[in-house]
């Protein structure tokens, strides 16, 4: 009964000390998000400033994970270099070590309870009383997280102890080191804070339940298992983040590999050679030691690690469909896949539009997408999105340089045009998707009979749209003009009734907003996929009728 109720007194210390990991990353982030994300950025035009970089901001937030996923956006972005989020990751490994030694330094040598009871008791009031949009509500935030660190590495200390007294644990002493180093990846797998295992460990070392060198295999499974959560952040993403998640994963197994190898000569010099006798602080100075030696031992190397990284990952379907296949050098080619990927392009946001609305793609398998987008969801749809556009511009501006026919270049203006509308239409549907999910859920049935009603006239726009790009040119124009134009009717049809429902009393001053809003963002992303559809089928003569047309948004 004693053992359940210690491992229990575990898990509730690890779950609290995990809480006060959260409270201090948001509470952070939402007090010097920005401020910290432009740090980075600047820190990164040399290498030496970007482990510099890493390794402050990750000491800040005690979190190498939220740094690593800004590193994720800023690669995906093309913020940095490869070459330089390696750096930066290799800083934030060895900033992620601070919160190792604060709960080595202070979380054994003082009463814990005196310590962080007042202070959670105290932030825990500001936490409640406070406006959440406040500032003094993430201080309040910021301290409780500080305090659950203490608190739950109280109760990880005393479970631990309590389980020491009543489990002879001496009888696992002998297993292998790779038993230990297992146990520490599968942790900071599943909880994904590398802090929290070294508390865990910290706690087993100080109660007697684990050896020295136990200790350390667990720190070193953890350093690998960390890599995880960057593993599945870039799973969906661009190749680039992909890579970036590989580098890290990389640089920590290589460097946990070869100290496994020299870890008792390693073991001796902190212990025996340098003389840390506190067996603690020889813990973290050793996770400090490993991580610095990583550093050292990458440096010389990273320009080459991150040529090698730029070749993974290449196939064509992780980025762009068509324009990767050809040279910007080349124009008529390049023309010709710019128009390729445009049609691609609207129909990875017809796809995205269709599954926001939870309805069905009837085309998905006859169109050539990405093979892994079907199965995103709306989030990373959006993302894919985003970072498509990217490309796409990216290609364009070079492409630019080397098109020196004006006709061409009229050409490619328009197709541009119409990656921006498609793009336009994206997010205008994005933007809606928060009231979709306040009309879908409403117990007001006019409120919920318009969400359908909506649902309804996106999957039939979407399938004319899908048509019209698949139609015989000669039809293209007249279908256009008609799409165009019982778009700009049932606008205007919509605000009538709308402005009905709220005279007759159906609808309230909030209600009616939001329906307007609504409608406003699913007309403006009509708009923009007509203009897009039009810009990629027309020649200019033929744009000019639908340019010269009344914008239908008032």
């Amino acid at each position: 009964m004693n053992n359940s109720f210690d491992i229990w007194r575990i898990l509730a210390g690890v779950a609290i000390f995990l809480l006060g990991v959260r409270f201090l990353e948001e509470s952070l982030q939402q007090l010097a998000g920005r401020p910290f994300k432009l740090f980075l950025k600047r820190q990164t035009s040399n290498k030496l400033k970007a482990i510099g970089g890493g390794a402050l901001v990750t000491g800040i937030l005690q979190s190498s994970s939220v740094v690593g996923l800004m590193v994720l956006a800023f690669v995906g972005a093309g913020i940095i270099t490869m070459q330089n989020a390696l750096a930066v990751i290799m800083g934030a490994n060895l900033g992620t070590t601070i919160t190792g030694w604060i709960v080595a330094t202070a979380g054994f040598n003082v009463n814990i309870e005196n310590l962080a009871l007042p202070l959670a008791g105290i932030a825990g009031l500001g936490f409640a009383i406070f406006d959440r949009h406040g500032k003094w509500y993430n201080w309040s935030r910021f301290l409780l997280g500080f305090s659950f660190l203490f608190v739950g590495l109280g109760y990880m200390k005393a479970g631990i102890e309590g389980l020491v007294k009543h489990v002879d644990l001496a009888q696992y002493s002998d297993a292998p080191l790779i038993i230990f180093l297992l146990i520490g990846f599968i942790i900071t797998s599943l909880i994904q804070s590398s802090s929290a295992t070294m508390a865990i460990t910290l706690s087993a070392l100080y109660a007697g339940a684990v050896t020295f060198n136990d200790a350390i295999a667990i720190v070193l499974g953890s350093e690998v298992g960390t890599t995880i959560k960057l593993f599945v952040a870039s799973v969906n993403g661009a190749a680039a983040k992909r890579r970036v998640a590989l580098g890290n994963f990389l640089f920590n197994a290589i460097t946990v590999l070869l100290v496994l190898i020299f870890l008792f000569p390693l073991s001796r010099l902190v212990t025996d050679v340098i003389g840390i006798k506190d067996k603690l602080i020889a813990l973290v100075f050793f996770q400090s030691l490993v991580n610095i030696a990583g550093i050292i031992l990458f440096y010389p190397f990273l320009g080459i690690f991150g040529r090698f990284l730029e070749n993974r990952f290449k196939t064509g379907e992780d980025e762009t469909m068509f324009i990767h296949k050809v040279a910007s050098q080349v124009p008529a080619a390049a023309l010709v896949a710019v128009e390729n990927e445009n049609r691609h392009f609207l129909y990875v946001v017809l796809d995205f539009t269709l599954n926001c609305f939870s309805l069905d793609n009837k085309h998905w398998k006859d169109l050539k997408l990405h093979k892994d987008f079907p199965g995103m969801s709306v989030q990373e749809k959006y993302e894919y999105i985003k970072f498509l556009h990217g490309e796409i511009h990216s290609f364009f501006i070079q492409l630019q340089k080397n098109v020196p026919d004006k006709e061409e270049m009229e050409k490619l203006d328009r197709l541009i045009s119409s990656v921006r509308n498609t793009m336009y239409a994206a997010k205008s549907i994005k933007d809606a998707i928060p009231d979709m999910e306040q009309l879908k859920n409403s117990s007001n049935d006019v409120k919920y009979d318009f969400y359908h009603q909506t649902r309804k006239a996106i999957g039939e726009f979407c399938e004319k749209v899908y048509h019209l790009t698949n139609a015989k040119p000669d039809l293209h124009f007249e279908e256009l003009t008609s799409l165009y134009h019982s778009v700009t009717s049932s606008y205007t049809d919509t605000l009538t009734q709308l402005y009905k429902e709220n005279t007759a009393g159906q609808l309230g001053e909030t209600e009616i907003t939001t329906l307007l809003n609504f409608n406003r963002e699913i007309f403006t992303a009509f708009k923009s996929f007509v203009f897009a559809v039009k810009d990629h089928l027309f020649d200019k003569e033929q744009s000019k009728y639908f340019e010269e047309l009344p914008g239908f948004i008032r």
